[in-house]
């Protein structure tokens, strides 16, 4: 597919100062695209290859200011990517409601304030495209990550409703579902801690210390930058996609033929509790 399909197409991205969201960025650069990256804190990021806006999910204020900037200079908006998010682990139990609430405020409530903000301009204009960046967790209850697992599983199914009910604007919307990735997300999440006197304390050190494991093991970032490539180069995006390893993929698939206790057995065995 050739790469300049979508000359200077504008996109703007969500959580682009690391990780994932600065790979989907760079890569949307070299390809012709014009892009805009957003960070809570934009003056802290010393290197970055494209503009960075002030914008914080949970503060709908900065929201409306970033995307006022963007129409202001560039007159429209192509492509939103929803990548903004944050990490939560720990027992159920034992994590403290406030922490829920934030957990849910970023990764869910965020992003529908963000499409909200940018709904009214894709409208008007008769185009537009809105890739939320969900997770692979978010097809299944993942022990001790469970409100991670909630919060994301929740966009994935907002995202279908909301795909029918944009249907007759010409917008389009989809979910992207990664796996693990070689990112700072494990530094950056809240974890729960590993209390002393917990009944959850052996198996949540255990299943903490793994899923830390994955994610130093995992992919290369810019797998994802070309999916959201691609997709931006569908001419109708599917619903759902999945990106990562092969197994964690297939994992999905699994939960949809396997009865519920097979499938419980075999994460249990996987999470080696």
């Amino acid at each position: 597919m050739k790469t300049d399909t979508y000359p200077q197409k504008t996109v703007l991205i969500t959580g682009a100062s690391s990780g994932i969201g600065k790979s989907i960025g760079e890569f949307l650069q070299d390809k012709g695209f014009k892009v805009y990256g957003t960070s809570r804190s934009p003056k802290k990021v010393t290197r970055s290859k494209f503009p960075l806006l002030s914008l914080d999910v949970t503060k709908n204020e900065t929201i409306s200011s970033a995307v006022n900037e963007l129409i202001e200079r560039e007159g429209r908006l192509d492509v939103l990517v929803n990548n903004a998010g944050v990490g939560i682990t720990g027992p159920i139990e034992e994590t403290p409601d406030e922490e829920i609430r934030k957990a849910f405020d970023t990764n869910y409530f965020g992003p529908i304030k963000v499409i909200k903000a940018v709904l009214p301009f894709m409208r008007k204009q008769g185009s537009g495209l809105i890739i939320n960046i969900t997770s692979i967790a978010g097809y299944m209850g993942l022990p001790y990550r469970g409100i991670y697992s909630a919060s994301k599983g929740a966009l994935e199914l907002t995202t279908e409703a909301f795909r029918m009910e944009l249907k007759g604007f010409n917008i389009q919307m989809t979910n992207v579902a990664p796996g693990d990735f070689a990112t700072n997300i494990a530094a950056g999440r809240y974890h729960a801690p590993v209390l002393e006197d917990s009944p959850y304390k052996k198996a949540y050190g255990n299943t903490l210390k793994l899923m830390n494991e994955h994610v130093d093991s995992g992919k290369d970032p810019q797998m994802m930058a070309k999916a959201i490539f691609e997709i931006i180069n569908t001419p109708e995006p599917k619903g759902h996609y999945k990106v990562g390893e092969l197994l964690q993929k297939f994992s999905i698939g699994l939960k949809r033929i396997l009865p519920d206790k097979v499938y419980e057995r075999m994460l249990l065995k996987h999470y080696k509790l």
